[in-house]
């Protein structure tokens, strides 16, 4: 987790706002919700309590949100913060031009540690990473796939989330298959959603993958993956019988 730099300085109009929204036991909840304890995947972590909705109106609530205040923010220990800098760059991105586009993916790149929680991966790598890359060279994501950084791999999974509804399956398969042996529950159940939303739109593809690799799956990405099969269908992939 980066230090934040916040605390020496005067709070800016974006994080005063948040903390006026703040509720300690929503705090609590947030912080047993998000596994912040020793050991658990978002160690660490800070919340102040304040709820998803809140923080989208406050997007909503900004014209033109100033980049310079969104690494500010992005750069915080606080989780609402990271938040709402990275809901404010998805906003960015779907309004702007190539150059804003661009520079936006810089600094999305340049500050990926920062996404450092599901919810945080889940609201911003497909709207940012994945939309940058849909026209482009795919390569970054294979970087961050084998990355040791669980959040990275849920960050290269996850951007493919944009070409999945965009009818382009190939890099999600291709990123499932890396992460076959993946050992983190988390990447485990964001390929197995990966798939399904594959099945969704063309059943054919996701069924000829998982007739090549449920076998070796883990059990939580398979169950994920044929969560909408009809029964008869899901009991015969759970018990080996395809």
């Amino acid at each position: 987790m980066k230090k934040n730099r916040t605390t020496a300085t005067a709070l800016n109009p974006l994080q005063v706002t948040l903390r006026k929204l703040a509720n300690s036991q929503d705090a609590q909840s947030q912080r047993r919700f998000f596994k912040t304890g020793p050991g658990e995947y978002g160690e660490g972590d800070v919340f102040i309590g304040v709820r998803v909705p809140e923080i989208r109106k406050i997007v909503a609530s900004i014209k033109n949100p100033d980049l310079e205040i969104i690494k500010e923010l992005l750069s915080s220990t606080i989780h609402e913060e990271r938040l709402l800098a990275l809901l404010l760059m998805v906003r960015l991105f779907e309004k702007g031009d190539d150059k804003t586009r661009a520079d936006i993916r810089e600094c999305y790149i340049n500050n990926i540690d920062s996404v450092n929680n599901w919810d945080l991966v889940d609201s911003s790598a497909p709207n940012i990473l994945g939309a940058y890359l849909f026209t482009k060279n795919k390569k970054p994501l294979y970087g961050l796939v084998k990355s040791s950084s669980m959040w990275h791999r849920r960050i290269a999974i996850m951007a493919s989330f944009q070409f999945i509804k965009q009818g382009q399956f190939k890099d999600t398969l291709k990123l499932s298959k890396i992460l076959l042996s993946d050992e983190h529950d988390l990447i485990h159940k964001a390929v197995g959603w990966m798939l399904r939303e594959i099945g969704k739109r063309d059943l054919a593809v996701e069924e000829i993958f998982l007739k090549q690799h449920y076998a070796m799956m883990p059990r939580t990405m398979l169950r994920y993956a044929i969560e909408h099969f009809p029964e008869t269908r899901r009991q015969r992939y759970l018990k080996g019988k395809v």
